[in-house]
């Protein structure tokens, strides 16, 4: 079994944000990455599927070289090898044109499941898994918190509002994780030493046969025309030196009038 999981290189979610002075992106400067949390969720499923049933885990993104450093990451928790789509004309592509490229990685290593988190931490567009399945017309079921493979078949949980949603669906199949799936491994000594000498393949669009018109800056449909900073929390009130009962009171008359909570 072949397991294909595309991971992407997201700030750090502890780290400080700010704004850049462009008003329009966010300056990362010494900034921590780390490989987005719900794709690890993704990658630890496919090494347990390997585990258990034999063959290969591929780990792709698509970035430049600072990528590989999560790629690497990715190979130290077990992933037998990399594929990073690297090529300039693909810069400035937003969610659509990483679909593309990634539906190319698809059809060219032909997985027979492919993973991926349900959302990324920095654009949160929970729109990918549903993208690389109209692309490559295969199944798709998102936000998955439990998986089952018996024979050709998967059959996943997927928390809905007031319960949970069975699906049964056959391979190939594309999955988005969901917090809860499992519990990420940490890397050992020996898997980061391993992950040195594992091979990372960079592959340019040509390779993969994607059109340099359909992705890239030029070839957008959706642009960021601002980012802002969440608005300031104002100060607590404190409520001291009265009765249980009077501040009962008081608390109920600010939750009305002032936050507006009830």
């Amino acid at each position: 079994m072949k397991i294909l999981v595309c991971v992407k290189r997201v700030p750090d979610t502890s780290a400080l944000i700010k704004v850049s002075a462009d008003g329009k992106s966010v300056d990362l400067s010494g900034v921590e990455h780390v490989v987005a949390p719900f794709d690890e969720f993704g990658l630890e499923e496919a090494l347990k599927l390997k585990e258990a049933e034999g063959g290969e885990v591929v780990a792709v993104t698509v970035g430049d070289e600072a990528s590989e450093e999560q790629l690497r990451s990715c190979l130290a928790l077990g992933a037998d090898r990399a594929v990073i789509v690297k090529d300039p004309a693909a810069d400035g592509s937003d969610g659509l044109g990483i679909a593309r490229m990634l539906a190319g990685v698809i059809a060219r290593e032909a997985p027979d499941i492919v993973f991926l988190g349900k959302q990324a931490t920095d654009t949160d567009s929970h729109a990918m898994g549903a993208q690389l399945s109209v692309l490559t017309s295969r199944p798709f079921a998102s936000a998955i918190n439990s998986l089952e493979l018996s024979g050709g078949t998967l059959k996943v949980t997927r928390p809905i509002e007031g319960g949970a949603e069975v699906i049964e669906m056959a391979l190939p199949a594309i999955l988005s994780a969901e917090k809860g799936l499992n519990e990420p491994r940490y890397a050992t000594l020996k898997g980061i030493m391993m992950a040195k000498k594992k091979p990372i393949d960079a592959v340019t669009l040509a390779d993969l046969g994607v059109d340099a018109g359909t992705v890239g800056e030029g070839a957008r449909r959706v642009v960021i025309e601002g980012v802002t900073p969440p608005p300031s929390r104002s100060a607590g009130q404190v409520i001291k030196d009265v009765t249980p009962e009077e501040a009962a009171k008081q608390l109920l008359t600010l939750l009305r009038d002032e936050a507006k909570a009830i």
